[in-house]
């Protein structure tokens, strides 16, 4: 039998014509697929693949409640501490950078006016606001604005660059949501320590708390993982006996955020896979249970 024009039969013709006719997934057209949903049987790649107990299934037929596999998030790769793994595992250390950095700025610029709204002070006469201001009397923002402010370029240039060098690699670790959480508590036990055991007319400034907590949680992690611990519990110890020798340093808030840091880090690091988000993020909630109680106390002492 004669071949008619232009339709080549044998291998190399029989593969162009299987490669043409192999179907898309239907939610990624440029993606070729050999795989279709066991229910729809629409085309799908494997970026959309949900395993069922028999084949897989499409992400519509998962939602919309016709199949039983899990969600496609569940097979993404995930942090030691349960995270999803970000293309950018720095992204929300160099938003806190940046912030602390915008807020110095505006410090440099508007000057303490600025500086004494949003500090740490339990509560005394303020001359530049002419009015007595502080945490007890209702100021309680001042507990986390303080995170956020610094005293000098030194001061500023020192916690950027430990939070750059500690906070990195943690957040690359734990993932971004615990990483940003742990900083947060570990700040706010910082500054609630320090609002509890300072003299009240006593202001206190600055992200050391909750960089203090990252140190914390980075010594847990480099347990967890058998790693050298001296180098880090060296630099801890420096800055423990610098806080405490140097003058003019609020050691409360750096003692109170690495308590914090070490009590969440351990939860976020050794809680079983089974009941991860419960343990985490319960003892991060149990640490701001304690922050409320500090300022109650303190609260009570003052009024």
């Amino acid at each position: 039998m004669d071949q008619a024009p232009g339709n080549p039969q044998g291998p190399e013709g029989q593969g162009s014509a299987d490669a043409r006719s192999t179907p898309v997934c239907y939610r990624h057209p440029d993606r070729e697929t050999g795989i279709r949903c066991t229910r729809c049987e629409r085309p799908i790649c494997p970026e959309c693949m949900v395993s069922a107990s028999v084949g897989f299934q499409c992400p519509d037929c998962v939602r919309g409640g016709s199949g039983t596999g899990t969600s496609p998030t569940a097979a993404r790769p995930r942090t030691i501490a349960g995270g999803t793994v970000a293309a950018d595992p720095r992204l929300v250390t160099k938003i806190l950078i940046g912030l602390n950095l915008a807020l110095f700025l505006v410090q440099q610029a508007v000057g303490d006016h600025f500086t004494d709204r949003l500090d740490l002070i339990g509560q005394a006469y303020d001359p530049t606001l002419g009015s007595v201001q502080g945490i007890a009397q209702g100021q309680d923002y001042r507990l986390l604005t303080a995170m956020f402010l610094h005293a000098s370029v030194i001061h500023i240039l020192f916690n950027m660059l430990s939070l750059w060098w500690i906070g990195g690699p943690l957040e690359a670790a734990l993932g971004r949501t615990r990483y940003l959480t742990l900083y947060m508590v570990s700040g706010l036990a910082g500054s609630a320590l320090s609002y509890l055991l300072a003299a009240p007319n006593q202001p206190s400034l600055g992200a050391s708390g909750a960089i203090y907590g990252l140190f914390g949680a980075t010594a847990v992690l480099m347990r967890r993982l058998n790693y050298d611990l001296r180098p880090v519990l060296a630099l801890l110890v420096i800055n423990l006996i610098f806080t405490f020798r140097a003058s003019g340093i609020a050691w409360q808030a750096h003692v109170g955020g690495l308590i914090a840091g070490v009590a969440c880090g351990y939860a976020m690091v050794h809680a079983p896979r089974k009941n991860r988000n419960l343990i985490q993020y319960g003892t991060c909630a149990l640490v701001l249970v304690a922050v409320v109680v500090m300022t109650l106390v303190r609260n009570g002492q003052l009024t």
